[in-house]
């Protein structure tokens, strides 16, 4: 199986400027998430950048990169640009994996480029993990996913989803709702013709509601394979806390998880 991995990096974040530059065990943030990029099996690892300092951070580590436009709303279209730029054929399998996502384990990556390659009639998959906690339940900022037999995605919220009817309110200390509950990864494998028709569409109304770009793909009546996981990774990098926790991660461990 062949696949690219383009990682989207903006030099912007409102909540931890500069985030994917800033250091981690003598590594820039950008170059661990390369390297477990090429830990996946890929053959070509691309960071599609904003900015010309993320450019000169990963070419100092003989990465390549390319320069795209800062005004992209979402990662996906920035890919479908980068798609655009270095010429990729439409039934290539690309994997978006975030930039700051050093600690994404490289078999995961994997599993969604392997989801595409095993459907020929796939244009999307991504993935989700178990969700064990009332704290992630109520917390807009894990995303929540509901499937179907399929194991495809039904639909993506920010909010609990689903929802026993019987058992709301639900006091915090009452433990999850009845029923199996998956909290998505932002890790997609799309078609690389996909990702040029996706960054074509306008953006849906869901998508804007929820501010989750999938949204816009299931709105438009196409698949999202969703790739189960039991092996739980570590939340991104989003705040000055996470970036202390992978931290103290990698000073022990200096090596993207298998």
């Amino acid at each position: 199986m062949s696949f690219t991995v383009l990682i989207p990096a903006r030099l912007a974040s409102s909540r931890l400027p500069g985030k994917v530059l800033l250091p981690i065990a003598g590594l820039p943030m950008i170059e661990w998430v390369r390297r477990c990029a090429l830990a996946s099996g890929a053959e070509r690892v691309v960071v599609a950048a904003d900015d010309a300092e993320i450019l000169a951070a990963v070419r100092a580590h003989g990465g390549e990169v390319i320069l795209t436009h800062p005004s992209h709303t979402c990662g996906s279209e920035r890919l479908a640009e980068a798609v655009q730029v270095l010429g990729l054929a439409a039934d290539e399998i690309i994997v978006n994996l975030q930039g700051d996502e050093p600690q994404m384990p490289a078999a995961l990556i994997h599993t969604v480029a392997a989801a595409l390659a095993a459907d020929a009639d796939l244009a999307v998959a991504t993935a989700a993990v178990p969700l064990t906690r009332w704290e992630d339940l109520v917390d807009p900022h894990a995303v929540k996913v509901v499937l179907n037999a399929a194991g495809d995605a039904l639909y993506f919220s920010r909010a609990p989803i689903p929802w026993h009817r019987d058992q709301y309110p639900l006091p915090e200390d009452a433990g999850l709702p009845d029923g199996r509950h998956w909290r998505h990864l932002g890790l997609y494998a799309y078609r690389a013709g996909f990702l040029q028709d996706y960054a074509r569409w306008p953006r849906s109304p869901l998508e804007t509601l929820e501010s989750l770009e999938q949204l816009r793909i299931l709105e438009r009546g196409w698949r999202i394979r969703v790739c189960c996981s039991d092996v739980i990774p570590p939340i991104g990098v989003d705040t000055p806390a996470d970036l202390a926790r992978v931290r103290a991660a990698f000073s022990t461990h200096k090596e993207c998880s298998a």
